[in-house]
């Protein structure tokens, strides 16, 4: 028997085959426009160096990072692929950016300003603008006079133009189309004063599936390069992709018992067994990314091919699950997330049940946790 990993009984398993995979089935998907693998929070939960080689390997021409740090990472694990860094940054972490060279993004002129002060000379820069999702990106009223800005700037060049789409997971939503209204609108009066970006992006991974207007130049394919649906509005696109899951959380038992019908299990005794069971501990808990109410929303996981409930309150290091009377061992191999026999439990299924979505799952897994 194994210990596993590391000796502690608890990994996640990463499969580069599965991103490669499924950016290939992407770039098909989206053709004739590229792809770029959205590798930022250290790829989704699923190690940024390994996502970026894999998205590489099937077909992605770019890499997009949120963080100037993301993208030196990458490059100082020998990665020479375009980088860009989707929104804009603190001026003392700029000079890194220029010696890496990272493509940025602009919507303020004081990010020029910032990159004039370096004396860098014709930097890439894309300029973002906010079609209606108002997180960042400058107003559709100002953008003319910002990529002028940036024209007239020697410290900068304009490569590319882009916007984010709040609603692509929601493909009935007409406000996606609004969105891509305004971006037209924007493309035409920059125009007409003489700026023409040679790159020109607005789909992410919903954007890239259910809705081919979004496809421009490249598709920023994030989650769906893992394997998991952007939202349940385009499930049956991802699921007729053929898409993969990247990733399966595991562990091991720790330690076996029976408990007494009526008796309480983990902080609080929230739960209380209805007959006598035994109840395997499992060494991982919210300290790795396993929400604590997971127990109360329906959690379970997989331990001999069957599903078994998460009894009692997860803990930071270890839960606790119902295995009946069926026979179980310290040792015993249990996924939390990914397949056993013909049983699997998905990223997507604990986000249903917690009331979020799978990428907060995924990305939520701590840096504790060994990645295969």
């Amino acid at each position: 028997m194994s210990l596993g990993v590391t000796g502690r009984w608890a990994w996640a398993e990463v499969s580069p085959a599965a991103i490669e995979h499924n950016v290939r089935a992407l770039r098909a998907a989206v053709d004739p426009a590229g792809l770029w693998a959205v590798v930022k929070a250290d790829g989704y939960g699923h190690g940024s160096v390994v996502a970026a080689r894999a998205a590489l390997a099937g077909g992605a021409e770019g890499l997009c990072v949120a963080l100037i740090q993301e993208g030196v990472r990458l490059r100082e694990a020998g990665i020479a692929a375009p980088i860009l860094v989707l929104s804009e940054q603190p001026p003392s972490e700029l000079p890194d950016a220029v010696r890496h060279f990272l493509r940025l993004t602009i919507y303020r002129r004081a990010q020029i300003d910032a990159l004039e002060a370096l004396g860098t000379v014709g930097h890439p820069v894309h300029l973002k603008v906010d079609t209606g999702m108002h997180r960042v990106g400058v107003s559709t009223d100002d953008v003319v006079p910002v990529a002028q800005a940036i024209l007239a700037s020697s410290a900068v060049s304009l490569e590319g133009l882009f916007t984010h789409l709040a609603v692509a997971d929601e493909p009935t939503d007409p406000f996606t189309a609004e969105q891509l209204v305004r971006f037209e609108d924007v493309r035409r009066r920059l125009s007409a004063a003489g700026v023409v970006p040679r790159m020109v992006h607005a789909a992410n991974s919903a954007g890239g599936i259910a809705h081919p207007a979004a496809r421009y130049a490249f598709v920023r394919a994030g989650i769906a390069i893992y394997g998991i649906s952007p939202g349940h509005g385009v499930d049956t696109e991802c699921a007729a992709l053929g898409l993969v899951p990247a990733l399966s959380l595991k562990a091991r038992v720790s330690f076996v018992k029976r408990v007494a019908a009526g008796e309480g299990v983990s902080y609080g005794l929230r739960h209380r067994v209805a007959r006598d069971a035994t109840v395997a501990t499992v060494p991982i808990g919210y300290a790795d990314g396993v929400p604590r109410r997971l127990f109360a929303t329906g959690g379970e996981v997989l331990l001999g091919g069957v599903r078994r409930p998460i009894i009692g309150v997860v803990t930071m290091d270890q839960l606790m699950v119902d295995c009946g009377d069926d026979p179980v061992q310290v040792g015993d191999e249990v996924v939390l997330l990914g397949d056993q026999g013909d049983q699997r439990i998905t990223a997507e299924e604990w986000a249903d049940q917690l009331g979020t979505i799978g990428y907060e799952i995924v990305c939520g897994i701590s840096a504790r946790v060994q990645r295969l």
